[in-house]
Protein backbone atom coordinates (compact mmCIF):
# COMPACT_ATOMS: atom_id res chain seq x y z
CA UNK A 1 0.00 0.00 0.00
CA UNK A 2 1.18 3.87 -0.39
CA UNK A 3 1.98 6.00 2.05
CA UNK A 4 -1.35 7.45 3.64
CA UNK A 5 -2.67 10.60 4.88
CA UNK A 6 -1.16 11.18 8.19
CA UNK A 7 -2.08 13.46 11.45
CA UNK A 8 -0.28 14.32 14.59
CA UNK A 9 -2.96 13.64 17.94
CA UNK A 10 -1.68 15.17 21.07
CA UNK A 11 -3.13 13.95 24.14
CA UNK A 12 -2.96 17.01 27.07
CA UNK A 13 -4.79 14.95 29.35
CA UNK A 14 -5.13 17.37 32.29
CA UNK A 15 -8.64 18.87 33.09
CA UNK A 16 -9.76 21.72 36.21
CA UNK A 17 -12.55 18.91 37.26
CA UNK A 18 -13.19 16.05 35.88
CA UNK A 19 -17.22 15.73 34.25
CA UNK A 20 -19.49 13.14 35.59
CA UNK A 21 -20.28 11.86 31.61
CA UNK A 22 -16.49 11.58 30.28
CA UNK A 23 -14.71 8.22 29.68
CA UNK A 24 -11.71 9.86 28.34
CA UNK A 25 -8.64 9.42 30.08
CA UNK A 26 -8.72 12.87 31.48
CA UNK A 27 -7.47 13.55 35.37
CA UNK A 28 -8.15 16.39 37.65
CA UNK A 29 -5.45 18.26 38.27
CA UNK A 30 -4.18 18.58 41.69
CA UNK A 31 -1.24 21.19 42.19
CA UNK A 32 0.61 22.51 39.28
CA UNK A 33 0.60 21.88 35.81
CA UNK A 34 3.90 19.45 34.91
CA UNK A 35 4.38 21.83 31.47
CA UNK A 36 7.89 20.87 31.03
CA UNK A 37 8.32 17.64 31.96
CA UNK A 38 4.94 16.78 30.32
CA UNK A 39 6.56 18.68 26.63
CA UNK A 40 9.82 16.85 27.54
CA UNK A 41 8.22 13.67 27.48
CA UNK A 42 6.26 14.40 24.55
CA UNK A 43 8.86 15.95 22.19
CA UNK A 44 10.96 12.34 23.41
CA UNK A 45 7.31 10.69 21.97
CA UNK A 46 7.18 12.39 19.08
CA UNK A 47 10.52 11.34 18.08
CA UNK A 48 9.79 7.78 18.66
CA UNK A 49 6.53 7.90 16.65
CA UNK A 50 8.70 10.00 13.67
CA UNK A 51 10.99 6.97 13.41
CA UNK A 52 7.80 4.52 13.26
CA UNK A 53 6.50 6.47 10.57
CA UNK A 54 9.70 7.88 8.68
CA UNK A 55 9.32 11.03 6.59
CA UNK A 56 5.99 10.84 5.86
CA UNK A 57 4.76 15.20 6.12
CA UNK A 58 1.89 15.55 9.08
CA UNK A 59 -1.21 16.75 7.14
CA UNK A 60 -3.30 17.89 10.11
CA UNK A 61 -2.90 17.90 14.23
CA UNK A 62 -5.40 17.87 17.35
CA UNK A 63 -4.42 18.69 20.78
CA UNK A 64 -6.93 16.92 22.70
CA UNK A 65 -7.61 16.02 26.43
CA UNK A 66 -8.68 16.78 29.30
CA UNK A 67 -8.21 20.53 28.71
CA UNK A 68 -5.51 21.68 26.37
CA UNK A 69 -6.26 25.12 26.61
CA UNK A 70 -4.37 25.07 30.38
CA UNK A 71 -1.22 24.14 29.00
CA UNK A 72 0.54 27.81 27.94
CA UNK A 73 0.76 28.83 24.09
CA UNK A 74 4.69 27.90 23.86
CA UNK A 75 3.89 23.94 24.68
CA UNK A 76 2.00 24.23 21.10
CA UNK A 77 4.52 26.51 19.78
CA UNK A 78 7.68 24.04 20.39
CA UNK A 79 5.46 20.60 19.33
CA UNK A 80 4.03 22.22 16.11
CA UNK A 81 8.26 23.10 15.66
CA UNK A 82 9.00 20.25 16.06
CA UNK A 83 6.67 18.31 14.10
CA UNK A 84 6.13 20.19 11.25
CA UNK A 85 2.50 20.15 10.24
CA UNK A 86 1.29 21.11 6.75
CA UNK A 87 -2.10 21.91 7.75
CA UNK A 88 -5.05 22.34 9.68
CA UNK A 89 -4.06 22.42 13.88
CA UNK A 90 -7.18 22.21 15.93
CA UNK A 91 -7.32 23.08 20.10
CA UNK A 92 -9.84 22.05 21.74
CA UNK A 93 -10.70 24.28 24.85
CA UNK A 94 -13.14 25.05 27.61
CA UNK A 95 -14.72 28.37 27.75
CA UNK A 96 -13.72 29.10 31.80
CA UNK A 97 -11.13 32.53 31.55
CA UNK A 98 -9.10 30.33 34.15
CA UNK A 99 -9.06 27.47 30.92
CA UNK A 100 -7.43 29.25 28.96
CA UNK A 101 -4.96 31.89 27.63
CA UNK A 102 -4.79 34.60 24.78
CA UNK A 103 -6.53 33.08 21.68
CA UNK A 104 -4.46 35.56 20.17
CA UNK A 105 -1.44 33.91 21.53
CA UNK A 106 -2.42 30.01 20.27
CA UNK A 107 -2.76 31.49 16.90
CA UNK A 108 0.82 32.89 16.84
CA UNK A 109 1.67 29.58 18.39
CA UNK A 110 1.11 27.83 15.12
CA UNK A 111 -3.24 26.67 16.23
CA UNK A 112 -5.39 27.28 13.34
CA UNK A 113 -8.88 26.19 14.79
CA UNK A 114 -10.43 25.82 17.96
CA UNK A 115 -12.88 23.70 19.20
CA UNK A 116 -15.00 24.82 22.30
CA UNK A 117 -16.34 22.82 24.80
CA UNK A 118 -19.84 24.53 25.79
CA UNK A 119 -22.22 21.44 25.91
CA UNK A 120 -25.39 23.99 26.37
CA UNK A 121 -26.40 27.43 27.48
CA UNK A 122 -28.69 26.72 30.15
CA UNK A 123 -27.25 27.30 33.62
CA UNK A 124 -29.31 24.39 35.34
CA UNK A 125 -27.73 21.78 32.58
CA UNK A 126 -24.70 23.46 33.11
CA UNK A 127 -24.15 22.54 36.35
CA UNK A 128 -26.33 19.03 36.27
CA UNK A 129 -23.18 18.25 33.34
CA UNK A 130 -20.76 19.60 36.25
CA UNK A 131 -19.17 22.09 34.06
CA UNK A 132 -17.62 24.88 35.44
CA UNK A 133 -18.54 27.67 33.27
CA UNK A 134 -21.89 29.33 32.50
CA UNK A 135 -23.05 30.22 29.13
CA UNK A 136 -21.57 33.80 29.02
CA UNK A 137 -18.18 32.08 29.53
CA UNK A 138 -18.85 30.19 26.60
CA UNK A 139 -20.63 33.10 24.61
CA UNK A 140 -16.99 35.07 25.67
CA UNK A 141 -14.89 32.59 24.40
CA UNK A 142 -16.15 32.92 21.21
CA UNK A 143 -15.63 36.55 20.84
CA UNK A 144 -12.05 36.11 22.21
CA UNK A 145 -11.47 33.56 19.26
CA UNK A 146 -13.23 35.74 16.82
CA UNK A 147 -10.97 38.94 17.75
CA UNK A 148 -8.27 36.36 17.34
CA UNK A 149 -8.74 36.06 14.09
CA UNK A 150 -9.63 32.53 13.81
CA UNK A 151 -11.57 31.58 10.67
CA UNK A 152 -12.43 28.38 11.93
CA UNK A 153 -13.79 27.10 15.41
CA UNK A 154 -16.24 24.42 16.66
CA UNK A 155 -18.90 24.33 19.47
CA UNK A 156 -19.73 21.43 21.02
CA UNK A 157 -23.60 21.20 22.14
CA UNK A 158 -25.14 18.47 23.68
CA UNK A 159 -28.73 16.96 23.65
CA UNK A 160 -30.70 14.29 25.32
CA UNK A 161 -29.62 15.81 28.67
CA UNK A 162 -31.79 15.39 31.85
CA UNK A 163 -35.07 16.59 32.07
CA UNK A 164 -34.55 18.46 28.88
CA UNK A 165 -37.69 18.90 26.30
CA UNK A 166 -37.28 19.53 22.44
CA UNK A 167 -37.95 23.23 22.84
CA UNK A 168 -35.13 23.24 24.84
CA UNK A 169 -32.34 21.01 22.98
CA UNK A 170 -33.47 23.82 19.77
CA UNK A 171 -33.36 26.66 22.82
CA UNK A 172 -29.38 25.39 23.19
CA UNK A 173 -28.83 24.51 19.24
CA UNK A 174 -30.16 28.32 18.10
CA UNK A 175 -27.65 30.30 20.18
CA UNK A 176 -24.45 28.29 19.41
CA UNK A 177 -26.07 29.43 15.64
CA UNK A 178 -26.65 32.68 16.95
CA UNK A 179 -22.86 32.64 17.74
CA UNK A 180 -22.06 32.33 14.08
CA UNK A 181 -19.95 29.05 14.63
CA UNK A 182 -19.00 27.78 11.54
CA UNK A 183 -18.97 24.01 12.84
CA UNK A 184 -21.04 22.52 15.04
CA UNK A 185 -20.68 19.16 16.97
CA UNK A 186 -24.20 18.40 17.66
CA UNK A 187 -24.40 14.85 19.85
CA UNK A 188 -26.37 12.93 22.53
CA UNK A 189 -25.25 12.74 26.31
CA UNK A 190 -24.72 9.07 26.32
CA UNK A 191 -23.89 7.34 29.83
CA UNK A 192 -20.64 5.32 29.35
CA UNK A 193 -19.05 2.76 31.59
CA UNK A 194 -16.62 3.78 34.11
CA UNK A 195 -18.08 7.05 34.30
CA UNK A 196 -19.70 8.93 37.33
CA UNK A 197 -23.16 8.98 35.70
CA UNK A 198 -22.62 4.96 35.21
CA UNK A 199 -22.61 4.49 38.65
CA UNK A 200 -24.95 7.19 39.65
CA UNK A 201 -27.67 8.35 36.33
CA UNK A 202 -29.01 11.20 36.59
CA UNK A 203 -32.84 11.45 37.25
CA UNK A 204 -34.93 12.33 33.93
CA UNK A 205 -32.88 11.13 30.82
CA UNK A 206 -35.09 11.48 28.02
CA UNK A 207 -36.07 8.25 26.06
CA UNK A 208 -35.22 6.67 22.88
CA UNK A 209 -37.93 8.21 21.18
CA UNK A 210 -37.33 11.87 22.60
CA UNK A 211 -33.80 11.78 21.84
CA UNK A 212 -34.73 10.83 18.54
CA UNK A 213 -37.41 13.76 18.20
CA UNK A 214 -34.02 15.87 19.73
CA UNK A 215 -31.64 14.57 17.02
CA UNK A 216 -34.05 15.33 14.24
CA UNK A 217 -35.22 19.12 14.83
CA UNK A 218 -31.86 20.01 15.26
CA UNK A 219 -30.78 18.41 12.17
CA UNK A 220 -33.73 20.30 10.02
CA UNK A 221 -32.71 23.49 12.17
CA UNK A 222 -28.91 23.17 11.26
CA UNK A 223 -29.70 22.80 7.45
CA UNK A 224 -31.82 25.69 7.71
CA UNK A 225 -29.00 27.82 9.20
CA UNK A 226 -26.62 26.34 6.29
CA UNK A 227 -25.23 23.58 8.42
CA UNK A 228 -24.37 20.36 6.29
CA UNK A 229 -24.14 17.24 8.36
CA UNK A 230 -21.07 15.07 6.92
CA UNK A 231 -20.78 12.88 9.75
CA UNK A 232 -23.17 11.52 12.56
CA UNK A 233 -22.56 14.33 14.95
CA UNK A 234 -20.71 16.99 12.83
CA UNK A 235 -22.28 19.91 11.03
CA UNK A 236 -20.26 22.43 9.06
CA UNK A 237 -20.83 25.71 6.97
CA UNK A 238 -18.95 25.29 3.60
CA UNK A 239 -15.31 25.11 4.30
CA UNK A 240 -14.98 24.49 7.67
CA UNK A 241 -15.67 20.80 7.92
CA UNK A 242 -12.43 19.25 10.68
CA UNK A 243 -9.83 17.98 8.22
CA UNK A 244 -8.46 16.39 11.10
CA UNK A 245 -11.28 14.31 11.73
CA UNK A 246 -12.37 13.44 8.35
CA UNK A 247 -8.79 11.74 7.86
CA UNK A 248 -9.70 9.50 10.95
CA UNK A 249 -13.08 8.71 9.13
CA UNK A 250 -11.60 7.59 6.23
CA UNK A 251 -8.90 5.71 7.72
CA UNK A 252 -6.18 7.34 7.55
CA UNK A 253 -3.07 6.87 9.79
CA UNK A 254 -2.13 9.24 12.47
CA UNK A 255 1.38 9.43 15.20
CA UNK A 256 -0.71 9.15 18.95
CA UNK A 257 1.69 10.59 21.78
CA UNK A 258 0.99 11.71 25.01
CA UNK A 259 -1.01 9.84 28.06
CA UNK A 260 -3.66 7.08 26.80
CA UNK A 261 -3.09 8.47 22.99
CA UNK A 262 -3.52 5.98 19.86
CA UNK A 263 -2.71 5.57 16.59
CA UNK A 264 -2.78 4.24 13.64
CA UNK A 265 0.31 3.01 11.43
CA UNK A 266 -0.06 1.11 8.00
CA UNK A 267 2.89 -0.64 6.43
CA UNK A 268 3.93 -3.90 4.60
CA UNK A 269 0.68 -5.04 4.01
CA UNK A 270 -0.21 -4.58 8.13
CA UNK A 271 -2.75 -2.09 10.07
CA UNK A 272 -0.78 -1.52 13.55
CA UNK A 273 -2.44 0.10 16.77
CA UNK A 274 -0.57 1.81 19.36
CA UNK A 275 -1.46 3.24 22.54
CA UNK A 276 0.43 5.00 25.36
CA UNK A 277 0.58 4.39 29.40
CA UNK A 278 -2.62 6.18 30.26
CA UNK A 279 -1.25 7.54 33.71
CA UNK A 280 0.69 10.65 32.48
CA UNK A 281 3.30 9.70 35.64
CA UNK A 282 3.86 6.57 33.76
CA UNK A 283 3.97 8.33 30.60
CA UNK A 284 6.20 10.79 31.83
CA UNK A 285 8.85 8.07 33.11
CA UNK A 286 9.04 6.94 29.94
CA UNK A 287 6.85 3.52 30.21
CA UNK A 288 6.48 1.12 27.81
CA UNK A 289 3.32 1.33 25.39
CA UNK A 290 1.65 -0.87 23.44
CA UNK A 291 1.23 -1.82 20.44
CA UNK A 292 -0.88 -4.31 18.59
CA UNK A 293 -1.50 -6.18 14.55
CA UNK A 294 -4.86 -5.41 13.85
CA UNK A 295 -6.16 -9.13 12.72
CA UNK A 296 -7.28 -8.94 8.74
CA UNK A 297 -10.70 -10.79 10.11
CA UNK A 298 -11.19 -7.29 12.15
CA UNK A 299 -10.13 -4.94 9.30
CA UNK A 300 -13.68 -4.79 7.43
CA UNK A 301 -14.96 -3.98 10.41
CA UNK A 302 -12.45 -1.35 11.57
CA UNK A 303 -12.98 0.20 8.21
CA UNK A 304 -16.78 0.22 7.94
CA UNK A 305 -17.17 1.59 11.88
CA UNK A 306 -15.22 4.94 10.94
CA UNK A 307 -15.98 5.10 7.27
CA UNK A 308 -19.87 5.02 7.63
CA UNK A 309 -20.13 7.47 10.11
CA UNK A 310 -19.86 10.08 6.92
CA UNK A 311 -22.78 10.73 5.78
CA UNK A 312 -21.32 10.53 1.77
CA UNK A 313 -19.51 7.38 3.14
CA UNK A 314 -16.34 6.96 1.07
CA UNK A 315 -15.66 5.73 -2.51
CA UNK A 316 -15.29 1.71 -2.65
CA UNK A 317 -11.82 1.72 -4.18
CA UNK A 318 -11.00 3.85 -0.67
CA UNK A 319 -11.53 0.21 1.61
CA UNK A 320 -8.78 -1.73 -0.58
CA UNK A 321 -6.52 1.15 -0.74
CA UNK A 322 -6.81 1.60 3.09
CA UNK A 323 -6.76 -1.56 4.19
CA UNK A 324 -4.75 -3.74 1.97
CA UNK A 325 -8.05 -6.05 1.50
CA UNK A 326 -9.54 -6.87 -1.55
CA UNK A 327 -12.97 -5.14 -1.81
CA UNK A 328 -14.42 -9.04 -1.90
CA UNK A 329 -14.06 -9.04 1.72
CA UNK A 330 -16.83 -6.58 2.20
CA UNK A 331 -19.15 -7.28 -0.89
CA UNK A 332 -21.16 -9.76 0.74
CA UNK A 333 -22.73 -7.95 3.73
CA UNK A 334 -22.34 -5.19 1.89
CA UNK A 335 -24.73 -6.34 -1.07
CA UNK A 336 -27.28 -7.54 1.68
CA UNK A 337 -27.25 -4.28 3.30
CA UNK A 338 -27.83 -2.35 0.07
CA UNK A 339 -30.89 -5.33 -1.02
CA UNK A 340 -32.05 -4.08 2.41
CA UNK A 341 -32.37 -0.46 1.66
CA UNK A 342 -29.97 0.40 4.14
CA UNK A 343 -26.82 1.08 2.25
CA UNK A 344 -26.32 2.24 -1.07
CA UNK A 345 -25.18 0.14 -4.03
CA UNK A 346 -22.56 2.99 -5.64
CA UNK A 347 -20.67 3.11 -2.26
CA UNK A 348 -19.36 2.39 0.88
CA UNK A 349 -22.35 4.75 2.53
CA UNK A 350 -25.41 4.17 4.56
CA UNK A 351 -28.60 5.73 3.50
CA UNK A 352 -30.79 7.81 5.82
CA UNK A 353 -32.49 4.58 7.28
CA UNK A 354 -28.69 3.19 7.38
CA UNK A 355 -27.71 6.02 9.74
CA UNK A 356 -30.59 4.99 12.03
CA UNK A 357 -28.95 1.64 12.42
CA UNK A 358 -25.26 2.76 12.04
CA UNK A 359 -24.37 0.30 15.38
CA UNK A 360 -25.89 -2.63 14.12
CA UNK A 361 -24.88 -2.21 10.69
CA UNK A 362 -21.64 -1.84 12.05
CA UNK A 363 -21.65 -5.12 13.96
CA UNK A 364 -22.74 -7.02 11.06
CA UNK A 365 -19.40 -6.54 9.23
CA UNK A 366 -17.44 -7.38 12.41
CA UNK A 367 -19.35 -10.20 12.55
CA UNK A 368 -18.65 -11.69 8.67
Amino acid sequence: MNALPTSLYVHLPWCARKCPYCDFNSHPLRGDLPVDDYLEALLADLRVERERFGAVPLATAYFGGGTPSLFPPRVFRALLAAADVQGEVTMEANPGAMEHGDFAAYQRAGVTRVSIGGQSFDQRQLRRLGRIHGADDTREAVRAVAAAGFDSFNIDVMYGLPGQTVAAALADLEQAIDLRAPHISWYQLTIEPRTTFARRPPAGLPCADAAAAMEDAGVALLARHGYRRYEVSAFARAGHQCAHNLNYWRFGDYLGIGAGAHGKHTAGGRVRRTAKPRQPRLFMAGGPGETTTVPGGELVGEFMMNALRLTDGVAADVFPARTGLPLAAAEPVWAELARWGIMRRDRLALTPRGHRQLDGVVARFFAS
